[in-house]
């Protein structure tokens, strides 16, 4: 049998539909091969893992923990938020949001 019509185009046209939402529902933010859904370190060990890899990358100034939609993040604050730079920095590390913050340059107070 053949569909035909006004029928098969709405058809088709649901399939699409489900299809397209199928895909957004399983679409993870932790674009981390291997990533887990829930994290299995506390979020201070991932910081402390991954601050010296982070901290090498011209431009990033500090590393920190903070709070991005209700939920611990892990920040990375930089001079300027440049696409090289933030294409350079991960999206999640090990579950935890990660989340870029221009500050400009950090430097210490001159002690008086």
């Amino acid at each position: 049998m053949v569909a035909s019509g006004k029928g098969f185009v709405r058809t088709v046209a649901l399939f699409a539909l489900v299809g397209a939402a199928a895909a957004c529902a399983t679409r993870r933010v932790d674009h981390q091969p291997g990533a887990k859904a829930m994290p299995e370190q506390t979020i201070e060990a991932v910081l402390e893992q991954h601050t010296g890899s982070l901290m090498s990358l011209p431009g990033v100034v500090g590393t920190a923990i903070g709070e991005c939609e209700g939920k611990p993040c892990i920040k990375v604050f930089v001079i300027r938020k440049a696409r090289e730079l933030t294409a350079k920095i991960p999206l999640a590390l090990q579950g935890f949001s990660v989340a870029i913050e221009e500050t400009g340059e950090i430097r210490a107070l001159e002690s008086r």
